[in-house]
């Protein structure tokens, strides 16, 4: 496999591993950036993996760019296949529709569907973690059943509820604080996903597997 090196900045260099979007390359993004933290390189300050790339954050005065690209070739070639560390399995309890899915309807319609075949559909499979960005902790899922596929609203809401699952185009997340969006919001939890205070702010990381569990709307309040 070839990578490719980037600029994105004058003190960001952007390692991308390939075009595809799935998960074995995914799994690659993941196993150099645990070897990044592992060999502490000097000058490298921080690395956001994403579906297919990794951006690494320097200090230009401590490393050039050439350096680092050396560097970090020379780790990438030194990589075993897989992601090394062992995925968690997190569990999102979710409740689906009315107040709290306010396009679940919409999702249905557009899809040709039921509601409950929807909430079946959505909540059947373990997805994959395969970034976290947009906002803190916010997870990029994947993969969605085809039929669940939307569009995103034409006009972003200006607020969408911490704990909001929604659907965009072919990816599902959840959003963990209160933020505007435009994702088709279908449901809604109560876990915390973004904890600024806890020595590990974000219960799910990325190459995690992910798992949405319908709950009902008594259960969700706590009654």
């Amino acid at each position: 496999m070839s990578i490719r090196f980037l600029d994105g900045g004058e003190s960001c260099l952007v390692v991308e591993l390939g075009e595809a979007i799935n998960v074995a390359l995914n799994r690659q993004v993941r196993a150099l950036d645990l070897a990044l933290e592992q060999a502490r390189m000097e000058g490298v300050l921080e690395a956001v993996p994403t579906y297919r790339s990794l951006a690494i954050y320097y200090d230009p005065l401590i490393v050039g760019r050439d350096a680092l690209w050396q560097q970090v070739g020379r780790l990438y070639d030194s990589l075993g296949a897989q992601d090394d560390r062992t995925p968690q399995v997190v569990e999102i309890p979710t409740v689906y529709g009315g107040e709290y899915g306010p396009d679940l309807e919409f999702v249905a319609r557009y899809s040709g569907l039921s509601p409950e075949e929807v909430i079946r559909l959505h909540s059947e499979p373990f997805y994959h973690v395969y970034m976290l960005g947009f906002v803190a902790g916010f997870p990029y899922l994947g993969d969605l059943a085809e039929r669940l596929a939307v569009p995103r609203l034409s006009t972003p809401r200006l607020k969408v509820p911490g704990g909001s699952v929604g659907i965009g185009g072919k990816q599902t997340g959840i959003y963990p604080i209160e933020s505007p969006g435009g994702w088709r919001i279908i449901g809604r939890t109560s876990l915390r996903l973004f904890d600024p205070s806890s020595e590990v702010p974000t219960p799910i990381l990325p190459g995690d597997m992910v798992r949405f569990v319908p709950i009902a709307p008594h259960v969700y309040a706590g009654e």
